[in-house]
């Protein structure tokens, strides 16, 4: 629209000012060089709409297709002989909103041995990302568990345990003592996509409708779908673009 105004502009002021009369077709021809010109400097992908094609392909424009959507195949690991695996989650309705934490703790052979739902009050999202951290650094502390594998699928809280600048000051005296109990301990922690982390969601989204932290030592029945299909390593499909 911006090259037709311009070069309908162009051939008025022409027809006006300089008696210079354009013939309509040499005003398409310019009209479709600019546009040509203009759309292919740009590297965005087209939609799939039939009729943005044809014009695309009307005023001679490269059309850089979509990407095909990827699929990745995600699935749980259960942790090596000698260390637990602990995944963990936080919810919240609303950011800030109602928000709760959960996690579960399982073996080399995937049993369930703790798992936990807390619910928070009102806090950001990353808050209750935060607090599940803390709480399972905690029940480690109380079970006096050593080698500790933390999977989370935030990728926030994996930056935070390596720079704490941004933890909110509400938190602050928590989270040192919760990166004391880490450090005294044989623990590694990484970042899972969701799709790999159902159980822990699952506790999480359960503390929503908490009034005080709950705990297990087998996996509770709203869990249990999840459970058994990390268990049975059955994989889950992330699809994107």
């Amino acid at each position: 629209m911006a090259n037709l105004i311009n070069i309908i502009w162009h051939a008025r002021n022409q027809a006006r000012f300089n008696n210079k009369g354009i013939h309509w077709k040499s005003t398409i021809s310019m009209v479709i060089a600019s546009t040509s010109l203009s759309g292919n400097h740009t590297s965005k992908v087209s939609n799939n709409s039939i009729v943005d094609f044809t014009i695309l392909k009307a005023f001679k424009c490269t059309i850089h297709h979509p990407k095909a959507p990827v699929t990745k195949e995600v699935l749980w690991h259960p942790p090596q002989n000698n260390r637990l695996k602990c995944n963990i989650d936080g919810a919240s309705k609303g950011n800030p909103g109602i928000s709760a934490c959960g996690g579960i703790f399982r073996n080399h052979i995937s049993e369930a041995i703790f798992c936990f739902s807390e619910p928070l009050g009102t806090c950001s999202s990353y808050q209750a990302e935060l607090c599940g951290f803390m709480k399972a650094m905690e029940i480690i502390d109380q079970h006096h568990w050593n080698n500790i594998w933390i999977e989370t699928d935030s990728s926030l809280v994996v930056l935070a345990v390596k720079n704490s600048q941004k933890i909110p000051w509400t938190l602050r005296n928590r989270w040192d003592n919760a990166l004391l109990i880490l450090n005294s301990l044989n623990c590694i922690i990484s970042h899972v996509y969701r799709k790999g982390n159902q159980v822990a969601d699952s506790l999480a989204n359960h503390g929503l409708t908490l009034n005080n932290f709950t705990f297990w030592y087998d996996v509770p029945d709203f869990a249990s779908p999840s459970f058994i299909r990390d268990k049975a390593g059955w994989p889950s499909f992330r699809i994107s673009s």
